[in-house]
């Protein structure tokens, strides 16, 4: 059903908040997922049951503070478990999806609510720009739908160039692009919930065109970012060379929502070398660099979720150096994925090549 959530007196956010609010009242969810607004002004997820406290949801705040599919992973994984809405950007839903996938989560007891994203800030630039009290959403979505072209440039780097900003597979989607979100958001959900909560048929905005200009404009910036990066790679600099300043110290890893591995071989003993050991490397070639294996780290890293990366940039913001972790995955992702015509996180039913054995696979992509 295609409805609409009015909005009252230009408040936004208290519309969305009611129809969270809605659906604990009817007993649809038992606890949702989403943004919550701290008493300090910043913004982090939560997990809510009494329908009074999402008067502090925020889904509308431009910024993504990690990926929440971890999150939603952890409620999801194992029984017994409760019936959970999560309130989700695309990236997100992606990443769920692949953990799905990998068994890492599961959709049985949780309600996908997509939400329509124009783009988050980095979280020191957002809560900058909210203590000035600075129209961020409103500006965001404006320009998005407008002027999709020119890019705001506090975004974050993989918002810049992220063609994916809606998600079309999930049961609940809000659909903040193409209104007037003063005067009303447009909302898809099943027939028989939008029964349930009493909500009237609507036609469709016009949200498609705007979604096309915004893919269109991100997608002509992907393809500039991503030939920069690989001119890069594949030049003089070269691979060590763009990851020559990390310091191994595993926050692009921690923070990856797809990186799944329970036991990961870079949390064990294997790299805690003899100590004689690096003085002999160092004598071999003069000089040895430190930390040691860094390129293993993140050429296993692209090995194992190459495939999978969803392009949410979490990677990127969080490393101590300013890797362009985030560019690299995606680069090299979009020719493997291309390979295996693969688009992770497009669909539950779409089998992930790295845990699916087909003995002709290779012959297949010309090998």
């Amino acid at each position: 059903m295609e409805t609409i959530i009015t909005v009252e007196n230009g408040n936004t956010l208290a519309a969305l908040q009611g129809f969270l609010k809605q659906l604990l009242e009817h007993g649809i969810v038992d606890a949702i997922v989403a943004p919550l607004r701290t008493p300090s002004g910043t913004v982090t997820p939560a997990l809510v049951t009494r329908s009074e406290l999402l008067n502090a949801a925020d889904p509308l705040a431009p910024v993504l503070t990690g990926n929440s599919a971890t999150l939603a992973g952890k409620l999801s994984v194992r029984e017994p478990r409760a019936r959970v809405g999560v309130v989700l950007r695309s990236c997100e839903i992606r990443a769920l999806v692949e953990l799905v996938k990998m068994q890492q989560a599961s959709l049985d007891s949780l309600t996908l609510i997509a939400l329509d994203c124009a783009g988050t800030y980095h979280v020191p630039v957002f809560q900058e720009m909210a203590q000035k009290g600075e129209a961020l959403w409103q500006n965001l979505y404006k320009n998005a739908a407008e002027q999709p072209e020119q890019s705001d440039e506090n975004l974050r780097a993989a918002c810049k160039i992220c063609e994916q900003p809606v998600y079309e597979n999930a049961p609940i989607k809000i659909k903040l692009l193409g209104s007037d979100l003063n005067q009303e958001i447009h909302l898809e959900l099943p027939d028989e919930l939008g029964a349930q909560l009493e909500y009237s048929p609507a036609t469709e905005n016009g949200r498609q065109n705007v979604v096309e200009k915004i893919i269109t404009a991100r997608t002509t910036a992907r393809d500039a970012a991503f030939t920069e990066i690989r001119a890069r790679l594949e030049g003089e600099e070269g691979v060590a060379g763009v990851f020559a300043a990390c310091i191994r110290c595993h926050n692009c890893m921690n923070v990856c929502p797809i990186c799944y591995c329970k036991t990961c071989v870079f949390k064990s003993q294997v790299f805690d070398h003899e100590p004689m050991q690096f003085v002999e490397w160092a004598k071999q070639k003069g000089a040895y660099r430190l930390p040691s294996d860094t390129m293993l780290f993140h050429l296993t890293r692209l090995n194992h979720m190459g495939l999978s990366c969803v392009g949410c940039g979490m990677c990127t913001e969080v490393c101590p150096v300013e890797l362009p972790v985030g560019m690299v995955f995606r680069a090299i992702g979009q020719r493997l994925q291309a390979t295996f015509e693969y688009a992770p996180g497009r669909n539950i039913d779409e089998q992930l090549p790295l845990i699916t054995f087909k003995a002709d696979e290779w012959t297949e992509v010309g090998e």
